[in-house]
């Protein structure tokens, strides 16, 4: 229900810059709220609406629309629409696109790594804490609080 796509690498920008086109099927919730320690994240919205929770603010997000989530402040991103959501999201300072690629495209089953199984959780862990993610103890119980008020799948 949600990819990415690089569009520009940290290398090619001599590590200031990074982009990706994320696409997230209707209904569907991003990840946990989370926080960057260094990591400042610019959404530009190519289709549909994105739903960001911004600290405890959610704000819609429609096509043409730009959003910016700044490093240390918790938040995450959904689509509560029953239509497509595409955005191109900007990394600054950060090569964030190398974890989007693990988490989406190498930690798979197919590479060995099960839904739900210790070691794709272990390298999870490992790649946030390289990354500078920040987990919120209530981050769960929000997450899930947002899929029952949206009417979200869960992800």
């Amino acid at each position: 229900g949600m990819d990415i796509r690089v569009w520009v690498r940290n290398e090619a920008t001599s590590g200031l810059f990074s982009s990706v086109e994320c696409a997230v099927a209707p209904k569907l919730m991003g990840p946990a709220p989370h926080a960057h320690k260094e990591l400042d994240e610019l959404m530009y919205v190519i289709e549909g609406t994105a739903s960001v929770l911004l600290g405890d603010d959610v704000l819609e997000i429609k096509a043409g629309g730009w959003h910016m989530r700044p490093r240390m402040i918790k938040h995450t991103f959904f689509n509560a629409s029953d239509q497509p959501l595409r955005f191109i999201d900007m990394y600054f300072n950060q090569p964030f696109e190398q974890y989007l690629e693990a988490i989406f495209h190498q930690l798979t089953p197919e590479n060995g790594y099960q839904n739900g199984s210790s070691k794709k959780s272990d390298e999870i862990k490992r790649l946030s804490e390289k990354f500078g993610l920040i987990r919120f103890d209530n981050a769960l119980e929000q997450k899930n609080q947002l899929v029952k008020e949206y009417g979200l799948r869960g992800n």
